[in-house]
């Protein structure tokens, strides 16, 4: 049974005496935040586990059909443009993990209708107790990405399959770009978990990770400094360079604090300063 052991695993955990991790801030104090770990894994419920489920399910079908539709009209000749445009995909998926993660860790607080207990809580658990993701399942890490490509992949589906095949051949680098985005935005947060997962790795992650073809560890760690203000792409890491030199988070903050009055991170910060 897929919720055996899952489902109500935030609840055993949430019983649990001891603090269960610690945060880090930039002078390297180690404080105890294990109660609002906790309370914030408490919040993951059945209804939210379904919904990951079934996310996972159509989404790789869904990508698995734009796959095929590739394979089957593949041809070496294409070969530069292919590579051009697949990466291409891979770039615009870290820049927009970076632009998921910025938003959920800055703005807005768990109690959002909607969105505040199904997904920020995520990210204000994560902040507190960093290795909660490596005890997630395949299902938990990677079910919000997986819906955030259901209706993007859908009408590419339906596009193809409508499409005759040499409107596929006119659209193939396009279909290049859009599956590579696709695979990577689905598979972004077990990258991310693997960034965190110090032991037992496959040989060929790792072999990924020191070639910096996926997010490396050590990267990922400057996230984790506090306030967590800094590097927010988790798929490859290739684009936190370029945001950091130019200082894009703090410009685009400044602006949205300017208009509205609101402090960038102020509810992380709630979550993180202190156990309660």
């Amino acid at each position: 049974n897929l919720f055996c052991g899952h489902v109500f695993r935030a609840k055993m955990r949430a019983s649990r005496d001891d603090c269960v991790d610690v945060s880090e801030d930039a002078g390297g104090k180690r404080r105890s935040l294990g109660k609002r770990a906790r309370k914030l894994a408490s919040y993951y419920t059945r209804e939210k586990r379904i919904m990951e489920m079934l996310s996972v399910l159509i989404s790789f079908a869904l990508n698995a059909f734009l796959v095929l539709q590739l394979i089957r009209n593949f041809q070496i000749a294409n070969i530069t443009s292919i590579v051009f445009y697949t990466l291409g995909g891979v770039v615009l998926a870290d820049f927009l993990s970076g632009v998921v993660h910025w938003a959920a860790d800055s703005w807005g607080n768990i109690d959002m209708a909607l969105v505040g207990k199904a997904f920020i809580r995520t990210f204000r658990e994560h902040h507190i107790d960093p290795t909660a993701i490596t005890r997630h399942d395949f299902i938990e890490t990677n079910g919000d990405n997986c819906l955030l490509t259901l209706v993007p992949l859908a009408i590419g589906d339906l596009l193809v399959y409508t499409s005759s095949p040499e409107t596929i051949m006119d659209w193939y680098n396009i279909l290049c770009f859009l599956t590579a985005l696709s695979l990577a935005t689905t598979f972004t947060n077990q990258i991310h978990k693997w960034s965190h997962t110090q032991n037992g790795l496959p040989v060929w992650v790792e072999w990924l990770q020191r070639l910096h073809l996926i997010l490396p560890k050590s990267h990922h760690h400057l996230h984790h400094i506090n306030p967590h203000e800094s590097y927010f792409c988790i798929t490859t890491g290739w684009c936190n360079y370029p945001l950091e030199l130019i200082r894009f988070w703090p410009v685009v903050e400044y602006v949205i604090t300017s208009i509205t009055g609101l402090q960038p991170r102020s509810d992380d910060i709630r979550w993180t300063n202190s156990c309660s």
